[in-house]
């Protein structure tokens, strides 16, 4: 076991050239750096966060939904129990084919529009209702606003906001700040709540893309972490968390049927999300990370793998855009935003 620590925690990956973890390990008084045993928080306060996403979907979200006259919807026409397709929707596929069709017809003695209907209103009984995705939109738009307000405040005082060399300057030797640490630690327990709760929340059409984006982020918040590049990974937090509070608060309007303000808070989250994902991130972030941090401190291993999942970052940036662009489009020829169909998170 000792061997494998060692293997992992190789300084001549982790750190740069005639740096040691020794050198880290004993600061000056009044001094901390970050150490990788602080990510184990954020493992408890993902519950805790999870479990006041419980409270506050039940006790603060729901009672504003009925408000609004937003309410839990039956099911019309629910489908008929029958065991053999329901193991065909559980098991094999939700949508089948003709062959599907035709075999399950001939062994039911039902007619194919008949079979065809069953499964439409089997599909229609496992979507969510209008009130569970109030709730939740309202949840995620709630902490969005709070951490993206919070890492503003925070970062309006830093030095590295203005000028990104400071991300670099004297690197590993920078200084945790209980500040950044609890911007890090709650950013990284929220991450690790969503990857738990993917599973179990509304089910999503761009699955895979978000798990990936929620595995890359959460890798990226505690690889920052353990080699101190916290000064960059704080502006690559804020820059992220920029544009969501606005598509869940679009979101909100569409299910409260206020379309003109969900219309309105799409066009502003789109222009926000081009500006903070397509300008600022590449030409701010990507730039000090690939270009600025090259001429200080020079690359190493480590530095190597973080830029190359910052990368993976811009990568789903451009297909999200894509996505966007497509129901702006639509919002042009039908009059309206139909952000139900908006992946980015959905």
């Amino acid at each position: 076991m000792a061997a494998l620590s060692a293997w992992f925690w190789n300084e001549r990956f982790w750190l740069p050239h005639n740096v040691t973890w020794a050198d880290l390990a004993d600061p000056a008084p009044g001094v901390e750096y970050p150490k990788a045993s602080h990510l184990l928080s954020a493992l408890p306060l993902a519950l805790g966060i999870f479990a006041v996403r419980i409270l506050f979907e039940r006790f603060i979200a729901r009672p504003c939904a009925f408000l609004l006259h937003i309410h839990a919807t039956s099911v019309h026409w629910r489908a008929t129990p029958n065991p053999v397709l329901e193991k065909v929707f559980t098991s094999i596929t939700k949508c089948p084919d003709w062959r599907h069709l035709d075999g399950l017809s001939k062994q039911l003695d039902w007619d194919v529009r008949k079979v065809q209907q069953w499964f439409r209103h089997r599909r229609n009984q496992d979507k969510p209702s209008v009130l569970t995705k109030f709730c939740e939109s309202m949840w995620r738009s709630t902490f969005y606003l709070c951490i993206f307000t919070y890492g503003i405040r925070f970062l309006w005082q830093c030095p590295w906001m203005w000028d990104t060399h400071h991300c670099w300057y004297n690197y590993p030797y920078q200084v945790l700040t209980p500040g950044l640490y609890h911007y890090y630690v709650t950013e990284l327990g929220f991450y690790w709540s969503l990857m738990f709760s993917q599973f179990t929340d509304i089910k999503r059409k761009d699955f895979p893309i978000m798990f990936i984006h929620h595995l890359a982020t959460v890798s990226l918040i505690s690889f920052s972490y353990a080699n101190n590049m916290l000064r960059v990974g704080s502006l690559v937090m804020c820059v992220h968390d920029a544009s969501d509070f606005i598509l869940e608060a679009a979101k909100l309007a569409n299910y409260a049927k206020y379309q003109r303000l969900c219309d309105f808070l799409f066009v502003l989250f789109a222009v926000v999300f081009f500006i903070t994902r397509l300008v600022i991130y590449p030409l701010r972030i990507l730039n000090t990370t690939l270009f600025e941090s090259w001429e200080i401190i020079g690359p190493y291993p480590s530095w190597w793998l973080f830029n190359s999942l910052l990368l993976v970052l811009q990568v789903l940036h451009v297909i999200w855009s894509y996505l966007i662009a497509g129901i702006a489009y639509k919002a042009l020829v039908r009059g309206k935003v139909n952000i139900d169909r908006l992946d980015v998170d959905r």
